[in-house]
């Protein structure tokens, strides 16, 4: 397990290849015990000095966003929804999200998504939607869900740690069991849009060394607090035969999921929940693997549960795969 503070999925996958491959990067840090106190200060008061015209950006572009957030809030935010608390329980109790596998045979996968008239890329986000559909999470408004599409800005050499942007795609769940030409034009569209506007948070990078922890909390309770309850959709790609290698010996299944720790059930109930998707090709294996990990507000929140969630909906895309 790898914190999203160290390292995006892709990069994740890119540190596995090289660990096996027993290829190193020089990242230019100075070896452990390498300096002495006078000069660690030295050298890291002018990394600092050198830092603070990025740092400054970055707390005007915090202001701004921070402004600009507020009143959208204020615009859209439908009244507070009741948090429903177990009886007996305080709400404040350590809950484990439910997630499950599913692994698909690739060309039946890619046959589905051109008979659909779209992508491998955009079958999986039509199935995000369907699944955000049947767990409530379509706006008010006008019915569709909001997708949050996970694109990979990661070039070759890049050693950021985080290298994502977020693509914000609205689809309508209802056509995409047979039909997903309108969803593979709305993202698109947003893919165009993302480009052409970066998007602004990422100007913030520069203060997370001064940004305390509980701070980082509130941003997040924020973010998972969006009105719209927007869907993740993550997709990793072809990640290439040398993944399923890691021991040495040829894998027969492969997975790779999302998680949150210390999460409680309040915080999830006043959330919202949520509903994240991430898939990854394996063309050695000849399947594609999509982990689902999900939490409805006052439903059944139990790995079968979610298990027969997901094979009904497989279903209404003339899908069939293996649900673990």
């Amino acid at each position: 397990m790898t914190s999203h503070y160290l390292l995006d999925g892709l990069g994740l996958i890119v540190a596995l290849v090289e660990a096996l491959l027993g290829n190193t990067r020089d990242l230019g840090y100075p070896p452990p015990r390498s300096r002495t106190r006078l000069r660690a200060v030295v050298q890291d008061a002018r990394q600092t000095a050198r830092d603070a015209p990025e740092v400054a950006r970055a707390l005007v572009a915090f202001a701004r966003l921070t402004r600009r957030q507020r009143r959208d809030t204020a615009r859209s935010s439908p009244a507070p929804r009741p948090v429903s608390t177990p009886r007996g329980s305080d709400g404040d109790d350590a809950v484990i999200v439910p997630g499950v596998t599913i692994g698909i045979n690739l060309d039946h996968w890619d046959a589905r998504a051109k008979a659909l008239g779209g992508t491998s890329n955009t079958l999986a986000a039509g199935l995000t939607a369907k699944l955000g559909e049947r767990m409530g999470r379509r706006r008010a408004g006008d019915g569709a869900v909001t997708l949050q599409v996970v694109m990979s800005d990661r070039t070759e050499g890049d050693t950021r740690a985080v290298a994502v942007s977020l693509a914000r795609v609205s689809i309508d769940p209802t056509r995409v069991t047979t039909d997903l030409r309108d969803a593979r034009a709305a993202i698109k569209q947003a893919l165009k849009s993302l480009q052409e506007t970066p998007d602004e948070s990422l100007q913030l990078a520069p203060l997370a060394p001064f940004t305390p922890k509980r701070t980082w909390k509130r941003g997040v309770d924020a973010a998972l607090a969006d009105p719209d309850r927007p869907v993740v959709c993550s997709n990793l790609g072809d990640v290439g035969s040398v993944v399923g290698w890691l021991d040495g010996t040829h894998c027969d299944y492969a997975y790779a999921r999302g998680t949150r720790q210390h999460v409680t059930r309040q915080s999830l109930e006043r959330t919202g929940g949520q509903l994240q998707l991430l898939s990854f090709r394996t063309p050695v294996l000849g399947k594609i693997f999509i982990h689902v990990l999900a939490y409805q507000p006052g439903a059944e929140n139990t790995k079968p549960a979610l298990r027969e969630l997901a094979a009904r909906t497989l279903a209404e895309f003339d899908l069939t795969g293996q649900i673990d």
